[in-house]
Protein backbone atom coordinates (compact mmCIF):
# COMPACT_ATOMS: atom_id res chain seq x y z
CA UNK A 1 0.00 0.00 0.00
CA UNK A 2 1.36 3.34 -0.96
CA UNK A 3 -0.17 7.22 -0.92
CA UNK A 4 -1.51 6.89 -4.12
CA UNK A 5 -3.20 2.77 -3.94
CA UNK A 6 -5.05 4.03 -1.06
CA UNK A 7 -6.13 7.65 -2.72
CA UNK A 8 -7.60 5.70 -5.64
CA UNK A 9 -8.82 3.24 -2.77
CA UNK A 10 -10.74 6.23 -1.88
CA UNK A 11 -12.02 7.23 -5.44
CA UNK A 12 -12.86 3.71 -5.21
CA UNK A 13 -15.27 3.66 -2.69
CA UNK A 14 -16.91 7.06 -3.68
CA UNK A 15 -17.62 5.28 -6.92
CA UNK A 16 -19.18 2.23 -4.85
CA UNK A 17 -21.13 4.96 -2.54
CA UNK A 18 -22.66 5.51 -6.25
CA UNK A 19 -23.53 2.74 -7.58
CA UNK A 20 -24.92 1.58 -4.43
CA UNK A 21 -27.38 4.98 -3.51
CA UNK A 22 -28.62 3.95 -7.23
CA UNK A 23 -28.94 0.05 -6.78
CA UNK A 24 -31.10 0.99 -3.53
CA UNK A 25 -33.19 3.62 -5.40
CA UNK A 26 -33.22 3.43 -9.50
CA UNK A 27 -35.74 0.02 -8.57
CA UNK A 28 -37.61 1.79 -6.28
CA UNK A 29 -38.25 5.18 -8.15
CA UNK A 30 -38.60 3.41 -11.49
CA UNK A 31 -41.58 1.75 -10.36
CA UNK A 32 -42.81 4.61 -8.99
CA UNK A 33 -42.45 6.53 -12.33
CA UNK A 34 -42.42 3.83 -15.10
CA UNK A 35 -46.03 3.30 -17.24
CA UNK A 36 -45.79 -0.45 -16.48
CA UNK A 37 -44.56 -2.60 -14.16
CA UNK A 38 -42.04 -4.72 -15.70
CA UNK A 39 -40.41 -1.24 -16.65
CA UNK A 40 -39.43 -0.62 -13.25
CA UNK A 41 -35.32 -1.53 -13.83
CA UNK A 42 -35.37 0.65 -16.81
CA UNK A 43 -33.11 3.28 -14.92
CA UNK A 44 -30.53 0.54 -13.72
CA UNK A 45 -30.55 -1.23 -17.09
CA UNK A 46 -29.82 2.24 -18.61
CA UNK A 47 -27.05 2.52 -16.56
CA UNK A 48 -25.29 -0.74 -17.44
CA UNK A 49 -26.56 0.05 -21.00
CA UNK A 50 -24.42 3.46 -20.74
CA UNK A 51 -21.79 1.32 -19.56
CA UNK A 52 -21.65 -1.06 -22.12
CA UNK A 53 -21.31 1.36 -24.83
CA UNK A 54 -19.08 3.85 -23.04
CA UNK A 55 -16.66 0.61 -22.35
CA UNK A 56 -14.97 0.94 -25.59
CA UNK A 57 -15.23 4.37 -26.11
CA UNK A 58 -13.16 4.85 -22.65
CA UNK A 59 -10.51 2.26 -23.26
CA UNK A 60 -9.68 4.35 -26.59
CA UNK A 61 -9.96 7.72 -24.97
CA UNK A 62 -7.32 6.27 -22.14
CA UNK A 63 -5.22 5.42 -24.68
CA UNK A 64 -5.01 8.81 -25.91
CA UNK A 65 -5.15 10.62 -22.95
CA UNK A 66 -3.99 8.25 -20.29
CA UNK A 67 -5.95 6.97 -16.73
CA UNK A 68 -6.24 10.15 -14.89
CA UNK A 69 -7.57 12.56 -17.67
CA UNK A 70 -10.13 10.25 -18.34
CA UNK A 71 -10.95 9.63 -14.55
CA UNK A 72 -11.72 13.22 -14.16
CA UNK A 73 -13.90 13.38 -17.54
CA UNK A 74 -16.32 10.53 -16.20
CA UNK A 75 -16.11 12.52 -12.63
CA UNK A 76 -17.64 15.13 -14.48
CA UNK A 77 -20.16 13.13 -16.29
CA UNK A 78 -21.24 12.27 -13.20
CA UNK A 79 -21.77 15.20 -11.41
CA UNK A 80 -24.32 16.43 -14.76
CA UNK A 81 -26.04 12.89 -14.72
CA UNK A 82 -26.59 12.90 -11.15
CA UNK A 83 -28.10 16.22 -10.81
CA UNK A 84 -30.29 15.28 -14.14
CA UNK A 85 -31.66 12.32 -12.24
CA UNK A 86 -32.23 14.67 -9.05
CA UNK A 87 -34.26 17.16 -11.90
CA UNK A 88 -36.15 13.95 -13.71
CA UNK A 89 -37.55 12.83 -10.13
CA UNK A 90 -38.25 16.28 -9.29
CA UNK A 91 -40.81 16.80 -12.45
CA UNK A 92 -41.59 12.72 -12.37
CA UNK A 93 -40.13 12.36 -15.31
CA UNK A 94 -39.49 8.82 -16.34
CA UNK A 95 -37.73 9.15 -19.69
CA UNK A 96 -35.49 11.72 -18.32
CA UNK A 97 -34.06 9.49 -15.27
CA UNK A 98 -33.64 7.16 -18.01
CA UNK A 99 -31.76 8.86 -20.43
CA UNK A 100 -30.10 10.37 -17.42
CA UNK A 101 -28.78 7.08 -15.77
CA UNK A 102 -27.79 6.26 -19.44
CA UNK A 103 -25.11 9.00 -19.36
CA UNK A 104 -24.12 8.00 -15.86
CA UNK A 105 -23.47 4.68 -17.20
CA UNK A 106 -20.10 6.58 -18.79
CA UNK A 107 -18.88 7.34 -15.39
CA UNK A 108 -19.06 3.50 -14.51
CA UNK A 109 -17.14 2.68 -17.27
CA UNK A 110 -14.15 5.03 -16.08
CA UNK A 111 -14.88 4.09 -12.84
CA UNK A 112 -14.36 -0.05 -13.49
CA UNK A 113 -11.18 0.61 -14.80
CA UNK A 114 -10.18 1.97 -11.10
CA UNK A 115 -8.98 -1.69 -10.83
CA UNK A 116 -6.34 -1.98 -13.37
CA UNK A 117 -4.77 1.03 -12.71
CA UNK A 118 -4.17 0.01 -8.95
CA UNK A 119 -1.51 -2.52 -10.34
CA UNK A 120 0.32 -0.03 -12.44
CA UNK A 121 0.67 2.36 -8.79
CA UNK A 122 2.81 -0.90 -7.39
CA UNK A 123 5.94 -3.23 -8.32
CA UNK A 124 4.76 -6.30 -10.13
CA UNK A 125 5.04 -8.48 -7.42
CA UNK A 126 2.37 -7.00 -5.74
CA UNK A 127 -0.06 -6.96 -8.60
CA UNK A 128 -2.51 -9.17 -7.35
CA UNK A 129 -2.61 -7.25 -4.09
CA UNK A 130 -3.01 -4.25 -5.60
CA UNK A 131 -5.89 -5.23 -7.82
CA UNK A 132 -7.83 -6.75 -4.80
CA UNK A 133 -6.57 -3.81 -2.37
CA UNK A 134 -8.48 -1.63 -5.18
CA UNK A 135 -11.50 -3.32 -4.84
CA UNK A 136 -11.63 -3.33 -1.00
CA UNK A 137 -12.35 0.42 -1.06
CA UNK A 138 -15.77 -0.46 -2.02
CA UNK A 139 -16.29 -1.47 2.01
CA UNK A 140 -16.92 1.86 2.68
CA UNK A 141 -19.39 2.13 -0.17
CA UNK A 142 -21.12 -0.68 1.46
CA UNK A 143 -22.03 1.51 4.82
CA UNK A 144 -22.37 5.20 3.19
CA UNK A 145 -24.30 3.85 0.51
CA UNK A 146 -27.38 2.33 1.85
CA UNK A 147 -27.33 4.87 4.50
CA UNK A 148 -26.82 7.65 2.26
CA UNK A 149 -30.09 6.96 0.31
CA UNK A 150 -32.31 6.52 3.42
CA UNK A 151 -30.56 9.52 4.74
CA UNK A 152 -31.47 11.75 1.99
CA UNK A 153 -34.42 10.25 0.61
CA UNK A 154 -37.05 12.24 2.72
CA UNK A 155 -34.40 15.79 2.15
CA UNK A 156 -37.45 17.24 -0.18
CA UNK A 157 -40.90 16.57 -1.14
CA UNK A 158 -40.12 14.54 -3.68
CA UNK A 159 -38.74 11.16 -2.16
CA UNK A 160 -35.27 10.62 -3.67
CA UNK A 161 -34.47 13.64 -4.90
CA UNK A 162 -32.36 14.79 -2.44
CA UNK A 163 -30.46 11.49 -2.77
CA UNK A 164 -29.52 11.96 -6.26
CA UNK A 165 -28.40 15.58 -5.32
CA UNK A 166 -25.92 14.10 -2.86
CA UNK A 167 -24.12 12.32 -5.41
CA UNK A 168 -23.43 15.34 -6.72
CA UNK A 169 -21.72 15.76 -3.65
CA UNK A 170 -19.89 12.59 -3.77
CA UNK A 171 -18.61 12.88 -7.24
CA UNK A 172 -17.11 16.07 -6.74
CA UNK A 173 -15.30 14.57 -3.48
CA UNK A 174 -14.10 12.18 -5.75
CA UNK A 175 -12.63 14.53 -8.12
CA UNK A 176 -10.76 16.11 -5.22
CA UNK A 177 -9.08 13.11 -4.43
CA UNK A 178 -8.46 12.17 -7.89
CA UNK A 179 -6.36 15.04 -8.23
CA UNK A 180 -4.18 13.97 -5.68
CA UNK A 181 -3.31 10.99 -7.48
CA UNK A 182 0.20 10.83 -9.57
CA UNK A 183 -0.20 7.82 -12.49
CA UNK A 184 2.86 6.69 -14.58
CA UNK A 185 3.55 9.28 -17.32
CA UNK A 186 1.20 8.50 -20.12
CA UNK A 187 2.66 7.06 -22.99
CA UNK A 188 0.17 6.68 -26.17
CA UNK A 189 0.04 2.99 -27.48
CA UNK A 190 1.96 2.40 -30.53
CA UNK A 191 -0.31 2.05 -33.96
CA UNK A 192 0.14 -0.63 -36.61
CA UNK A 193 1.72 -3.94 -35.96
CA UNK A 194 3.10 -2.69 -32.94
CA UNK A 195 0.02 -2.09 -31.11
CA UNK A 196 -0.42 -5.64 -30.53
CA UNK A 197 -2.62 -8.66 -31.23
CA UNK A 198 -6.28 -8.34 -32.83
CA UNK A 199 -8.93 -8.89 -30.38
CA UNK A 200 -10.33 -11.67 -32.49
CA UNK A 201 -6.52 -13.31 -31.70
CA UNK A 202 -6.86 -12.04 -27.55
CA UNK A 203 -10.32 -14.02 -27.56
CA UNK A 204 -8.99 -17.07 -29.36
CA UNK A 205 -6.64 -17.51 -25.71
CA UNK A 206 -8.08 -20.00 -23.71
CA UNK A 207 -7.38 -17.74 -20.15
CA UNK A 208 -8.64 -14.55 -21.85
CA UNK A 209 -12.30 -16.59 -22.80
CA UNK A 210 -12.87 -17.96 -19.54
CA UNK A 211 -11.52 -14.76 -17.70
CA UNK A 212 -14.18 -12.85 -19.93
CA UNK A 213 -16.98 -15.43 -19.33
CA UNK A 214 -16.64 -15.97 -15.34
CA UNK A 215 -16.05 -11.87 -14.94
CA UNK A 216 -19.05 -11.48 -17.08
CA UNK A 217 -21.68 -14.13 -15.81
CA UNK A 218 -20.85 -13.60 -12.37
CA UNK A 219 -21.20 -10.17 -12.50
CA UNK A 220 -24.78 -11.03 -14.71
CA UNK A 221 -25.84 -12.85 -12.00
CA UNK A 222 -25.44 -10.84 -8.92
CA UNK A 223 -27.10 -7.83 -10.98
CA UNK A 224 -29.85 -10.13 -11.83
CA UNK A 225 -30.62 -10.71 -7.83
CA UNK A 226 -29.48 -7.66 -6.48
CA UNK A 227 -31.37 -5.22 -8.87
CA UNK A 228 -34.80 -7.41 -8.27
CA UNK A 229 -33.67 -7.41 -3.99
CA UNK A 230 -35.37 -3.98 -2.93
CA UNK A 231 -38.71 -4.51 -5.48
CA UNK A 232 -38.54 -8.18 -4.15
CA UNK A 233 -38.46 -7.36 -0.82
CA UNK A 234 -41.32 -4.28 -1.21
CA UNK A 235 -43.56 -7.02 -2.69
CA UNK A 236 -42.80 -9.30 0.36
CA UNK A 237 -44.00 -6.01 2.59
CA UNK A 238 -40.31 -5.26 3.79
CA UNK A 239 -39.93 -1.92 4.68
CA UNK A 240 -37.05 0.41 2.76
CA UNK A 241 -35.07 0.80 5.52
CA UNK A 242 -34.28 -3.23 5.66
CA UNK A 243 -33.90 -3.67 1.81
CA UNK A 244 -31.02 -1.04 2.70
CA UNK A 245 -29.54 -3.09 5.47
CA UNK A 246 -29.58 -6.37 3.10
CA UNK A 247 -27.76 -4.57 0.48
CA UNK A 248 -25.18 -2.90 2.87
CA UNK A 249 -24.32 -6.82 3.89
CA UNK A 250 -24.50 -7.92 0.06
CA UNK A 251 -21.64 -4.62 -0.35
CA UNK A 252 -20.06 -6.18 2.53
CA UNK A 253 -19.37 -9.45 1.01
CA UNK A 254 -18.46 -8.16 -2.16
CA UNK A 255 -15.91 -5.98 -0.94
CA UNK A 256 -14.49 -6.96 2.29
CA UNK A 257 -13.05 -10.08 0.98
CA UNK A 258 -11.10 -7.72 -1.33
CA UNK A 259 -8.79 -7.74 1.68
CA UNK A 260 -7.52 -11.15 1.38
CA UNK A 261 -8.84 -12.30 -2.08
CA UNK A 262 -5.63 -10.80 -3.85
CA UNK A 263 -3.54 -13.41 -1.16
CA UNK A 264 -5.99 -16.12 -1.76
CA UNK A 265 -5.10 -16.46 -5.70
CA UNK A 266 -1.45 -15.84 -5.07
CA UNK A 267 -1.04 -18.87 -2.70
CA UNK A 268 -4.09 -21.17 -4.39
CA UNK A 269 -4.25 -19.89 -7.52
CA UNK A 270 -7.16 -17.61 -9.66
CA UNK A 271 -9.31 -20.99 -10.69
CA UNK A 272 -9.77 -22.33 -7.57
CA UNK A 273 -10.79 -19.12 -5.90
CA UNK A 274 -13.53 -18.50 -8.97
CA UNK A 275 -14.62 -22.24 -8.62
CA UNK A 276 -15.40 -21.11 -4.99
CA UNK A 277 -16.98 -17.77 -6.33
CA UNK A 278 -19.27 -20.16 -8.49
CA UNK A 279 -20.22 -22.51 -5.62
CA UNK A 280 -20.85 -19.36 -3.19
CA UNK A 281 -23.78 -18.61 -5.98
CA UNK A 282 -25.52 -21.76 -5.38
CA UNK A 283 -25.16 -20.83 -1.84
CA UNK A 284 -26.99 -17.67 -2.65
CA UNK A 285 -29.71 -19.86 -4.85
CA UNK A 286 -30.70 -22.05 -2.20
CA UNK A 287 -30.67 -19.46 0.91
CA UNK A 288 -33.27 -17.42 -1.49
CA UNK A 289 -35.17 -20.41 -2.12
CA UNK A 290 -35.82 -21.21 1.50
CA UNK A 291 -38.18 -18.57 2.31
CA UNK A 292 -38.65 -14.34 1.93
CA UNK A 293 -37.71 -13.98 5.89
CA UNK A 294 -35.01 -11.10 6.36
CA UNK A 295 -32.39 -13.09 7.18
CA UNK A 296 -32.84 -15.17 4.39
CA UNK A 297 -32.91 -12.26 2.48
CA UNK A 298 -29.67 -10.87 3.92
CA UNK A 299 -27.49 -14.30 4.12
CA UNK A 300 -28.23 -15.01 0.31
CA UNK A 301 -27.47 -11.83 -0.29
CA UNK A 302 -24.10 -11.59 1.77
CA UNK A 303 -23.45 -15.15 -0.17
CA UNK A 304 -23.55 -13.66 -3.52
CA UNK A 305 -21.68 -11.07 -2.71
CA UNK A 306 -18.69 -12.69 -1.67
CA UNK A 307 -19.41 -14.95 -4.65
CA UNK A 308 -19.00 -12.31 -7.01
CA UNK A 309 -15.91 -10.69 -5.35
CA UNK A 310 -14.25 -14.11 -5.96
CA UNK A 311 -15.46 -14.67 -9.50
CA UNK A 312 -14.42 -10.36 -10.56
CA UNK A 313 -11.45 -10.58 -8.61
CA UNK A 314 -10.30 -13.94 -10.26
CA UNK A 315 -11.63 -13.20 -13.80
CA UNK A 316 -10.15 -9.19 -13.78
CA UNK A 317 -6.60 -10.96 -12.60
CA UNK A 318 -6.62 -13.65 -14.68
CA UNK A 319 -7.38 -11.27 -17.89
CA UNK A 320 -3.52 -9.36 -17.13
CA UNK A 321 -1.68 -12.62 -17.88
CA UNK A 322 -3.54 -12.95 -21.54
CA UNK A 323 -2.13 -9.66 -23.09
CA UNK A 324 0.68 -7.56 -23.71
CA UNK A 325 1.26 -4.05 -22.35
CA UNK A 326 0.91 -2.22 -25.70
CA UNK A 327 -2.71 -4.52 -25.64
CA UNK A 328 -3.95 -3.36 -21.99
CA UNK A 329 -6.63 -1.15 -23.27
CA UNK A 330 -8.23 -2.99 -25.89
CA UNK A 331 -8.26 -6.25 -23.18
CA UNK A 332 -9.94 -4.23 -20.59
CA UNK A 333 -12.25 -2.42 -22.66
CA UNK A 334 -12.73 -6.23 -24.18
CA UNK A 335 -13.70 -7.58 -20.90
CA UNK A 336 -15.96 -4.51 -19.17
CA UNK A 337 -17.84 -4.46 -22.56
CA UNK A 338 -18.93 -8.08 -21.60
CA UNK A 339 -19.21 -7.26 -18.01
CA UNK A 340 -21.79 -4.43 -18.75
CA UNK A 341 -23.73 -6.15 -21.87
CA UNK A 342 -24.47 -9.30 -19.12
CA UNK A 343 -25.31 -6.80 -16.64
CA UNK A 344 -27.83 -4.80 -18.88
CA UNK A 345 -29.55 -8.28 -19.96
CA UNK A 346 -29.35 -8.79 -16.05
CA UNK A 347 -30.85 -5.80 -15.02
CA UNK A 348 -33.90 -5.60 -18.10
CA UNK A 349 -34.40 -9.52 -17.28
CA UNK A 350 -34.35 -8.68 -13.69
CA UNK A 351 -37.41 -6.10 -14.25
CA UNK A 352 -39.08 -8.12 -16.30
CA UNK A 353 -39.32 -11.35 -14.12
CA UNK A 354 -39.73 -9.97 -10.58
CA UNK A 355 -42.71 -8.12 -11.88
CA UNK A 356 -43.68 -11.38 -13.67
CA UNK A 357 -42.94 -14.57 -12.44
CA UNK A 358 -41.55 -13.59 -9.00
CA UNK A 359 -38.79 -14.11 -7.00
CA UNK A 360 -38.46 -17.81 -7.05
CA UNK A 361 -38.48 -18.19 -10.66
CA UNK A 362 -35.66 -15.14 -10.85
CA UNK A 363 -33.77 -17.64 -9.01
CA UNK A 364 -33.90 -20.30 -10.36
CA UNK A 365 -33.47 -18.70 -13.60
CA UNK A 366 -30.06 -17.75 -12.52
CA UNK A 367 -29.10 -21.15 -12.47
CA UNK A 368 -27.97 -21.70 -15.82
CA UNK A 369 -25.09 -19.12 -16.01
CA UNK A 370 -23.90 -20.21 -13.03
CA UNK A 371 -23.58 -23.41 -14.26
CA UNK A 372 -21.91 -22.10 -17.33
CA UNK A 373 -19.43 -20.68 -15.20
CA UNK A 374 -18.50 -23.55 -13.77
CA UNK A 375 -18.14 -25.80 -16.56
CA UNK A 376 -15.65 -23.17 -18.06
CA UNK A 377 -13.83 -23.22 -15.05
CA UNK A 378 -13.52 -26.44 -14.85
CA UNK A 379 -12.55 -27.13 -18.85
CA UNK A 380 -9.68 -24.69 -18.60
CA UNK A 381 -8.19 -26.30 -15.69
CA UNK A 382 -8.11 -29.65 -17.18
CA UNK A 383 -7.28 -28.28 -20.58
CA UNK A 384 -3.77 -26.23 -18.31
CA UNK A 385 -2.09 -28.95 -16.90
CA UNK A 386 -0.40 -26.82 -14.08
CA UNK A 387 -3.33 -24.16 -12.84
CA UNK A 388 -0.68 -22.43 -10.79
CA UNK A 389 1.12 -21.05 -13.68
CA UNK A 390 -2.03 -18.96 -14.75
CA UNK A 391 -1.15 -16.70 -11.51
CA UNK A 392 2.28 -16.49 -11.56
Amino acid sequence: MNRHLLLLAVCQALFLTNNVTFIAINGLVGLSLAPLGWMATLPVTGYVVGAALSAMPVSRLQARVGRKRSFQIGLLVAIGSAASCALAVATQNFWLLVTSTLVAGFYSANGALYRFAGPELVAPAFKERALSLVLAGGVVGAFVGPNLASATRSWFAVPFAGAYLALVGVALLSLAVMSFIRFPAHVAPPSGPAAGRATAELLRQPVFAVAVIAAALGYGVMNLLMAATPIAMQQCRHPFDSAALVLEWHVLGMFVPSFFTGHLIKRFGALPVMFVGALLNLVCVAVALSGVDLMQFLVALFALGVGWNFLYTGGSTLLTQAYRPEEKNRAQGVMDTAVFWTMAVSSFASGALITTQGWTWLNLGSLLPIAVVMVALVWLALKVRKPASLTA
